[in-house]
C-alpha cells in the first residue's frame, strides 16, 4: 500500500470517529439542557394559609413545553386556589435557555406534613418529572386560659360640618330644591284641591305553612335531583325549613347550626315524630354541604318528604269565624 493511500485511510477514519462524538455531544448536551423543577414559597404554612407552588421548565429557545394538567387539587389534603398565568423569560444563569414559569396558589385544611407530589412535563416526546415536596400544615393553637375580649370601639375622627359640607353640598342643593318641591305640592293640593280619599289595599298575610308548602313544590318541580345539582337541592331545602321554623316558632334558624336548632327544638312544642325527621333531614344536608357525602337517588327525595311532612304536621291551625261563634253560643 502506498503512503498516500495509507495517509488517507487514517484521514477518513480520524474524521467519522470525530464526526460520531460532535453528534453525541451534541445530543448530551440537548438533554442536559432541559431540566424541570418545582419550588414552594413558604414548605410551612398556618391551617388554612395560602402559599405558592412554582413550576419551571428550562429548555432551549423556541421549545415547547406541556405542563402538568392540574384542576383544583394536587392531593387529597392539598387544594388548588388560583392557577396563575404562564411566563417566558431568559434564563438568568444561562441566557441560551428558556425558562418557562407558571405558579399556583394552594392551601391546606388537614394538620401534618403532606407531600407535593411529583408532576410531569412532556417535552419532544419525552417525559421529564419534578421531586415530590413536603408540605407542612401547623394547626392553630388556641389558648383555653385567656377569656374573650370585646371588640375594641372604633377611634373618633374629628370632621366637622364645614367638611361634611364641602363633601356633601350637591346633596345639600337637591335636599333643598326637593323639599320645596314637597311644600309646594302640599300647597296645591291642601289650599287650591280638596284631597280624595285614596283606598289602602290591606297586605294578605300568608300562612308561615302556605308559604314553606309552595316553595317546597317549587323547589320539587325545578328538577334539580336530575340535573345532578344535588347540593344546590339541599341548600335550597334547608333554607325553606330554616324560614319556616323563623316565622312560625321564631326560631331563628337561619342564623344558627343544625345543633343549635337541635338544641331549641327541645325546647319548643315540637312533637318527638317531627323533631327526628327534622334532624334526619339536616343531617343529610350537611353531610352533603361540608362533607361532600354522596346520597343515593332515594335519600334525596326522602328529605323532601320529611320536610313536606314536618310543615303539614306542625302548620298553626286557625279556627274559622263560623267555629268560633259556635264555641261562644256553647259558653253561653
Amino acid at each position: 500500500m502506498r503512503p498516500e493511500d495509507k495517509n488517507m485511510k487514517q484521514y477518513f477514519t480520524w474524521s467519522w470517529c470525530l464526526l460520531l462524538c460532535l453528534l453525541m455531544l451534541g445530543y448530551r448536551c440537548t438533554a442536559q439542557s432541559i431540566r424541570v423543577e418545582a419550588k414552594l414559597d413558604r414548605s410551612a404554612i398556618v391551617l388554612g394559609d395560602q402559599t405558592t407552588l412554582r413550576l419551571n421548565a428550562f429548555l432551549p429557545a423556541n421549545g415547547l413545553v406541556g405542563f402538568p394538567a392540574l384542576a383544583d387539587t394536587l392531593s387529597s389534603k392539598i387544594q388548588i386556589v388560583e392557577a396563575g398565568k404562564t411566563d417566558t423569560i431568559k434564563d438568568p444563569k444561562n441566557p441560551s435557555l428558556w425558562l418557562i414559569s407558571r405558579q399556583y396558589t394552594i392551601t391546606s385544611f388537614d394538620a401534618g406534613v403532606h407531600a407535593v407530589p411529583s408532576l410531569t412535563f412532556n417535552y419532544q416526546g419525552s417525559t421529564y418529572a419534578t421531586e415530590a415536596l413536603p408540605l407542612e400544615v401547623k394547626s392553630v393553637a388556641v389558648d383555653t386560659t385567656k377569656s374573650i375580649y370585646d371588640i375594641k370601639q372604633p377611634l373618633a375622627v374629628s370632621y366637622t360640618f364645614m367638611d361634611w359640607l364641602k363633601d356633601n353640598w350637591l346633596l345639600v342643593v337637591l335636599a333643598a330644591v326637593a323639599i320645596l318641591t314637597i311644600i309646594a305640592v302640599w300647597y296645591y293640593y291642601k289650599k287650591i284641591r280638596k284631597a280624595k280619599p285614596v283606598p289602602q289595599k290591606v297586605k294578605e298575610i300568608v300562612p308561615p305553612h302556605v308559604e314553606a308548602l309552595d316553595k317546597l313544590n317549587q323547589l320539587r318541580s325545578k328538577k334539580l335531583l336530575e340535573q345532578d345539582e344535588v347540593k344546590l337541592y339541599h341548600i335550597e331545602l334547608t333554607d325553606i325549613i330554616r324560614e319556616y321554623l323563623e316565622k312560625r316558632y321564631g326560631i331563628m334558624a337561619l342564623e344558627q347550626t343544625s345543633e343549635e336548632i337541635f338544641a331549641a327544638l327541645k325546647q319548643s312544642a315540637i312533637g318527638k315524630e317531627e323533631r327526628g325527621m327534622l334532624k334526619q333531614m339536616l343531617t343529610l344536608a350537611d353531610l352533603v354541604k361540608f362533607a361532600k357525602a354522596k346520597p343515593d337517588l332515594a335519600e334525596n327525595e326522602q328529605s323532601m318528604i320529611y320536610a313536606l311532612n314536618f310543615v303539614s304536621k306542625t302548620k298553626e291551625i286557625t279556627p274559622l269565624p263560623g267555629n268560633k261563634a259556635q264555641n261562644n253560643d256553647e259558653l253561653i
